[in-house]
Parts: structure tokens; sequence; C-alpha cells
């Protein structure tokens, strides 16, 4: 099972959209500094958590959510 996450960072305007089998663990790493595209906007917290089944839909998905109305509907979320 795939999901696709959304976390937005507390403290700048920051969204990032990532694809995951165990989205918990991926967002502590995110959280924790792991990650080095994330590290400078941490802590996040979660906007948007989906569940898509296979890897290719959970793909497609954050292929959307990363396009110009994915992100604006992700922003309206977060307001």
């Amino acid at each position: 099972m795939y999901y696709v996450y959304a976390i937005s960072s507390k403290v700048k305007s920051y969204i990032y959209v990532g694809l995951s089998n165990n989205p918990q663990r991926r967002i502590n790493h995110h959280n924790r500094g792991y990650n080095r595209t994330t590290r400078p906007y941490k802590p996040f917290e979660t906007l948007l958590l989906e569940k898509c089944g296979t890897r290719l839909n959970a793909r497609k998905r954050e292929k959307y959510l990363k396009a110009g109305s994915g992100k604006e509907f992700l922003k309206g979320i977060g307001r």
C-alpha cells in the first residue's frame, strides 16, 4: 500500500509533497532533518495523507499535487 503525503513547514512558507509505503516514518525523517531538501524548513505539520493503493497511482497523484492546480489545492488546505 502506498500513500501520498503533503507536509507544510511551521516556520516558512513551504509545502513538500512525497510518496511512501510508510508515510509516518518518512514524515518523521523530514522532521528530524534527515532529508537535505527539507532540512531548512523543519518542523512540519501534515497537511494531507491519502491512500493510493499502488505505487503507480501514488506517483500520479504526487505529480498532480506538485503541479500548479495541485499546489493551489494544498495552499487552500493550509489556510
